[in-house]
């Protein structure tokens, strides 16, 4: 499209009001976000201009602060909104699981789970801590670094699990290459840490690797 044909700064929030979030384009939602332009750009010009830089939302959204202020009409009051909106998306999502039960929403909880470790540089071992309802109780990142034996050690699994008084665990880590295809030590890793949680009455309902684009579960591979 155009500059010249870009419609006015107004339109994407009329659009939306008109006829729902979901009719607008990238730009239109992002323009939304940045709410003004730069310098001979008005605030759609640029948010159609960021995802030509960047390539896709995914790109800019994980850039780092550095790579984000290096380029045209953004600074770090910009980069500010789109870190607080990202965090904003992980935090609903997360109430999402809260309210509801894991198990029952595979999709939602996929979908967090994706948000919080995709782009994550580092492998990082997550865990969700559900209660005798599949609720989800408390969620957090156990170990960083590389996933093997060495690196994560299933007697902190099950002390954390009983210091959140968990019936049940569902457990995901990252692979940074983007292959979500478990690896042997993931395997096994896993199976250590459900027969360590067996003896407390503990289960593992599922672990899930994420990896770009996506994920793999152990559950429907019939591996747990």
């Amino acid at each position: 499209m155009k500059r010249k044909f870009l419609p006015s700064e107004s339109m994407p929030r009329e659009k939306l009001l008109s006829r729902g979030p979901q009719s607008l384009t990238d730009a239109e939602l992002l323009a939304i976000l940045l709410r003004t332009g730069t310098q001979g750009m008005n605030v759609l010009e640029l948010a159609d201009f960021l995802l030509r830089e960047f390539g896709s939302l995914r790109s800019l959204f994980s850039s780092s602060k550095d790579h984000f202020c290096q380029h045209k009409g953004l600074g770090e009051a910009k980069y500010v909104q789109m870190q607080a909106s990202l965090e904003i998306t992980q935090r609903f999502l997360a109430e999402t699981l809260k309210r509801g039960e894991a198990l029952t929403s595979p999709q939602q909880t996929q979908l967090y789970l994706s948000s919080v470790l995709r782009d994550r540089q580092r492998e990082a071992f997550y865990i969700l801590f559900l209660d005798n309802q599949h609720r989800v109780i408390q969620d957090e990142i156990l170990f960083e670094g590389t996933i093997d034996a060495a690196s994560v050690y299933p007697r902190e699994v099950v002390k954390r699990a009983l210091h959140h008084n968990a019936a049940a665990l569902i457990l995901a880590h990252n692979h940074p290459s983007g292959v979500a295809e478990p690896s042997q030590s993931d395997r096994r890793i896993t199976s250590r840490i459900s027969d360590a949680l067996a003896l407390v009455d503990i289960r593992v309902l599922d672990h899930f690797v994420v990896g770009d684009g996506e994920i793999v579960s152990f559950a429907e591979r019939g591996w747990m």
